[in-house]
């Protein structure tokens, strides 16, 4: 690794005349370790960087880090908790966003250190951090910018609320799990004293901040209905009863309690029909003084209980039944999700997705495979304005500002006194979706960004197509009016070997790192490459352990080549039949293996690789060799293809292999594949697959009979085809 480190190829030259073949890296948060997913996604970008750069372009592999706004800062809370019994709050903001620095300088570098021992050819030498000074600057601007443009606003809206962190989160940091909750039937009585309407909820402390009743406008139980009020149970208010479209007349009663202020889908009906929204529950997670007195400062699960207690006594619950559904959970403090209405800083998806939208129907951007195109498309029609506040102390601090009624907005602070900053950061996302061109030093026009902007490709999961993928496209095209890159490859999720998800947590999480201890980096690679598919793969060491074979016979293979005076040169001239045979099969080999690489069939070429080097290189050429029937100087030129065609794949040990050949230094730089001398040969292929087809037959004969390997044969062949070899080589096999 260090000499490939050492060469400065693995650093793009901005200024070379070669064309550019570039690709930036999933920034890896500064607080992860490598896990099996890094591993897949690592081992596929470097082997389309090993490829390229073999076949002669200038390749950049962009290097860097994202500084995960919640999950460092909540690693170093729960550091400084266990380690000195102290808060954050304890420390205050300047004194802990100092610790989290100190803590990102020790072991933020941990997961670029693994990816070394992979053999991953990032360029270490650029490598960037969501915070540097630089990208800082980026990021800003372009808040900035887009407050000015009127994307970026301010208002009260609906956020996931993470009552653990005080804060609004992603999507992504959401996780929904199956829960059990009690489904209760609550009667509502209509104002006029003459009828109730029941309604069925699974979270009664919500219905404290109800403001209507809403029903299906095709449901005639409630046609006569519509326009009245009913009485709210234990507030006393009157409420309407509203026909909306949303309504599924078919589940529960066919009427829906609408709380505009803790239900998104009710948040949405409620704009329609111009409803208050009543916020109950608050950002502390308790009742809140909009709320009955009684229930003031309950948490929500002691308000739910109170509520039905109450309900029961006032003679208005109708019913009580288990429930199971799921329910969004905070995947870093663990607590439960609470839809609140809260005020935050938005941006306007609306005229950003537009020129992403098109970029994607237009072919500019193509997804692999094409069905998440689909995916991506669909969300971006339905695209919602995006909360970028978070309530942290870690991460970009908001370029915001206030003086009373004043709110100034700028990259530099205001003038004159009385202005306080926002405390809110940045949702970490943001910051990513510059990650192709604020990497290469924009919004300076580096010689960086002209050469490797747009990228070629993004490897990554589908989980963040539209955290992330979707995000770049806008802003790649907003602010240098081009796509960020060519391709969308969405590789497989790896599971554990039983099929579910893996987790250090659930005892299912394998360590990459202990299986390169084991079996080797190229063994892993290997493994992960046959084992990737377009579904989500389940975990086989099976695979490893095939690798681990490959490149033990790939060894084994040079040792004997090199022993017999084989050696590099690829003019070598096939002399003899088998010759022939084996650089037909290269060639065969050579052609589709890069079809293979640039259709990102990953597993295929794996599967080409194994069986090139394996069956037809090792298990039938070289035994041919030992028996007279291949020329050294082929065996050795043969070699050296099959060594440069697998090299991306497999590097440590084709480098090693390389480095035995006489007149042979430096494969990770030295070039591409190449076809064989004198191409496909069809003669040659149809006379050694009918010496295949008689050693297979004896083979099989032995089997069925029982008869050792060494047991004698008087064999008589009657074939209406030229069998390749001698009975000398026939017996050898």
């Amino acid at each position: 690794m260090r000499a490939w480190l050492d060469s400065g190829r693995v650093c793009g030259d901005a200024d070379s005349d070669r064309p550019a073949y570039s690709i930036a890296v999933p920034p890896p948060n500064v607080t992860g370790a490598l896990h099996m997913g890094h591993a897949l996604n690592g081992t596929i970008q470097d082997a389309l960087i090993r490829w390229h750069r073999m076949a002669g372009y200038e390749a950049e592999w962009i290097c860097g880090t994202d500084h995960a706004g919640i999950a460092t800062q909540a690693v170093v809370e729960k550091t400084l908790m266990r380690e000195e019994g102290v808060s954050r709050r304890d420390l205050g903001r300047e004194a802990f966003t100092e610790r989290v620095w100190s803590w990102k300088a020790e072991y933020g570098g941990r997961i670029i250190d693994q990816y070394q021992r992979l053999g991953c050819t990032l360029d270490y030498s650029r490598e960037r951090f969501t915070m540097d000074e630089g990208y800082a600057k980026a990021v800003l601007k372009v808040f900035v910018d887009l407050y000015e443009k009127g994307y970026v606003f301010r208002d009260t809206y609906m956020v996931n609320w993470d009552p653990g962190l005080h804060s609004a989160i992603s999507d992504l940091e959401v996780e929904n799990r199956e829960v059990t909750d009690t489904l209760v039937s609550i009667a509502y009585p209509l104002a006029g004293g003459d009828g109730e309407v029941v309604v069925a909820t699974v979270r009664p402390e919500t219905m404290l901040g109800d403001t209507a009743v809403a029903v299906s406008p095709d449901d005639p139980r409630y046609a006569d209905l519509v326009g009245r009020t009913v009485v709210l149970p234990l507030v006393g208010r009157e409420i309407p009863i509203i026909a909306d479209e949303h309504v599924d007349p078919a589940f529960g009663t066919g009427a829906l309690k609408v709380t505009p202020a803790h239900d998104p889908n009710d948040f949405e009906i409620a704009r329609r029909h111009g409803l208050p929204a009543v916020q109950v529950i608050g950002e502390a997670g308790r009742m809140t003084d909009d709320a009955p007195a009684p229930y003031r400062g309950l948490t929500p699960a002691e308000c739910a209980e109170r509520v039905v207690a109450d309900l029961r006594d006032q003679g208005l619950l109708r019913g009580e039944e288990p429930y199971t559904h799921t329910v969004p959970f905070s995947h870093r403090s663990g607590a439960r999700i609470e839809p609140l209405l809260s005020l935050q800083w938005f941006c306007d998806m609306t005229r950003l997705a537009e020129p992403a939208i098109r970029a994607v129907e237009d072919g500019r951007v193509r997804f692999v495979p094409e069905t998440w195109g689909r995916v991506y498309l669909n969300w971006m029609g339905e695209i919602r304005p995006w909360c970028l506040s978070r309530q942290l102390w870690w991460g970009h601090q908001l370029p915001v500002w206030y003086r009373g009624d004043e709110v100034h907005v700028g990259t530099e602070p205001p003038e004159g006194e009385g202005w306080e900053r926002d405390p809110d950061v940045l949702d970490t996302w943001f910051s990513s979706a510059l990650w192709p061109f604020a990497t290469l030093g924009w919004p300076e026009r580096t010689p960086e960004l002209r050469k490797f902007y747009p990228t070629n490709v993004l490897s990554t999961a589908r989980e963040i197509i539209f955290l992330w993928v979707a995000r770049m496209v806008m802003m790649g095209l907003e602010y240098l009016g081009e796509v960020p890159f060519r391709d969308v490859y969405i590789h497989s999720v790896v599971q554990a070997p039983d099929g579910r998800r893996m987790s250090k947590s659930l005892g299912t999480g394998i360590d990459p790192l202990d299986v390169v201890e084991t079996d080797g980096a190229d063994a892993l690679r290997f493994g992960l490459l046959l084992m990737t598919s377009t579904q989500d793969v389940r975990f086989s060491m099976d695979r490893v352990r095939q690798g681990r074979q490959l490149v033990t016979k790939l060894w084994n293979a040079t040792r004997l080549v090199v022993e017999r005076g084989g050696h590099a040169g690829g003019g070598a001239v096939p002399q003899t039949v088998a010759d022939r045979w084996m650089a037909s099969r290269l060639d065969q080999a050579v052609e589709q293996g890069a079809r293979m690489v640039e259709a990102y069939e990953f597993s295929a070429f794996a599967d080409l690789l194994y069986h090139l080097i394996f069956d037809e290189y090792c298990d039938w050429y070289l035994e041919l060799l030992k028996a007279g029937e291949a020329t050294p100087e082929v065996a050795g030129a043969v070699l050296e293809q099959v060594l440069a065609l697998a090299h991306p794949v497999i590097p440590f040990v084709t480098e090693e292999c390389w480095s035995r050949l006489p007149g042979c230094d430096g494969l990770m730089l030295t070039h591409a594949p190449a076809r064989a001398v004198g191409g496909r040969d069809p003669e040659a292929e149809d006379r050694v697959g009918a010496l295949q087809e008689v050693v297979g037959a004896l083979r099989a004969f032995r089997a069925d009979h029982e008869i050792g390997p060494r047991a004698p044969l008087v064999v008589a062949i009657d074939a209406d085809r030229d069998v390749a070899v001698p009975e000398a080589a026939l017996a050898a096999l």
